[in-house]
């Protein structure tokens, strides 16, 4: 049976690091003040026990050695150790001492050497030729940026490389905002409208009737267009957005002030001018005599081509009906714009989901009448803000 020995912590051959850690550790004691400033100027906060085992701890392939290691090579060298010897007290490698060693011969400093790693393939000048192509360019894919960096430097770029440079250049790529078309002509009278309206108080604006149609359509499938699942789950039925080519539809009128809301009126299909002149009789005109009580009010709709028709222009005239001006391909003048199509009906519409044309009748007629009288009159207060 084979005898087992056992080795005492602390004897035989580990006497001699032993002593060897005692002596740097007393070292280290004498010159805790300087190794406290040297590490604050470094921004290296460690404590003195974490200090004294760096001299222990094996360096890991490619980590600076610290400064008071350092200024303990140059000392020992100094009074003429060789740097083999160096080299083992401070359980360092050959080559080690070596560099720190000779980088204080040429330069007489103990400083790191900065990296001398992998020069980027596009310098200074080159991303500031991108940044102005990219910004010239806002369109562009990152292929097509590609391709042009490819050209116009002569060099071997990747569309990975062209994205980390668009980062460095503090650039990325976003998802565009949808705004109507306006043509220099539009663009000018909107702007003098709104400049002529800027003296209107809110008070004024309240006496506007505001008026618009909507197309809501019933909601098919799942809603959304991201999914949470794996590289292999793209073929799962689970995972897909189903979409319908011409999904059952409403058109919604509907009118408000700032008090409060006036009736709103659901049919399938277009609207053409004769269509729109009923909706006036049936729906506009009793709003009105219930909000204003006979008070002057005004009239807004937008330049629909239903609305601006001769026929429908000159019924409001022989009505009396004093209609607001209104600039083309401005809805985000419109209070009621927020109401019909972004933020109060069809984000209800999306979270209710009605399944057929029923259901969706009577689902917006249900969240028109509850429409909160405080929402109303804090868009009618913005429309100074918004000219």
């Amino acid at each position: 049976m084979r005898a087992t020995h056992s080795k005492k912590v602390g004897t035989g051959s580990n006497k001699r690091p032993e002593k060897l850690n005692v002596h740097i550790r007393n070292s280290w004691k004498t010159n805790l003040q300087l190794i406290r400033s040297i590490g604050n100027m470094i921004g290296y906060k460690k404590s003195l026990s974490e200090w004294q085992c760096l001299s222990e701890v094996k360096m890991g392939r490619g980590s600076p050695i610290p400064p008071m290691l350092r200024r303990k090579i140059v000392e020992q060298y100094q009074k003429g150790v060789s740097q083999r010897k160096i080299a083992k007290s401070l359980k360092l490698s050959s080559s080690t001492v070596h560099n720190i060693i000779q980088r204080f011969r040429e330069s007489g400093t103990i400083s790191v050497r900065k990296g001398q790693g992998r020069k980027t393939i596009l310098d200074a000048r080159d991303l500031r030729a991108l940044r102005r192509h990219c910004i010239t360019y806002r369109n562009a894919t990152v292929m097509e940026i590609t391709t042009w960096a490819q050209e116009y430097f002569q060099k071997t770029l990747s569309v990975n490389t062209i994205h980390r440079v668009l980062r460095r250049c503090q650039l990325k790529l976003y998802r565009s905002k949808k705004k109507p078309y306006l043509k220099m002509i539009q663009k000018r009278r909107r702007f003098l409208w709104a400049k002529a309206h800027l003296k209107w108080t809110v008070a004024k604006w309240k006496t506007v009737l505001w008026s618009d149609e909507s197309k809501f359509e019933v909601l098919f499938g799942k809603l959304g267009h991201h999914v949470i699942r794996t590289k292999e789950d793209k073929d799962n039925p689970s995972c897909y957005q189903h979409s319908v080519q011409k999904p059952a539809s409403l058109m919604v009128w509907g009118c408000m002030i700032a008090c409060g809301i006036g009736s709103s009126h659901n049919w399938k299909g277009t609207i053409n001018a004769e269509r729109y002149i009923q909706v006036l009789e049936q729906h506009m005109l009793p709003s009105r005599r219930r909000l204003f009580q006979e008070r002057p009010c005004f009239f807004q709709h937008d330049n629909a081509r239903p609305h601006t028709v001769s026929i429908t222009t000159s019924w409001l005239r022989r009505r009396r009906i004093r209609v607001l001006k209104w600039p083309a391909c401005s809805p985000d003048l419109s209070p009621i714009e927020n109401i019909r199509t972004l933020y109060i009906i069809k984000r209800k519409m999306r979270q209710r989901r009605p399944k057929t044309v029923e259901q969706l009748e009577a689902c917006i007629r249900q969240e028109w009448d509850n429409i909160p009288i405080p929402k109303l009159e804090q868009l009618v207060s913005s429309v100074p803000r918004r000219l």
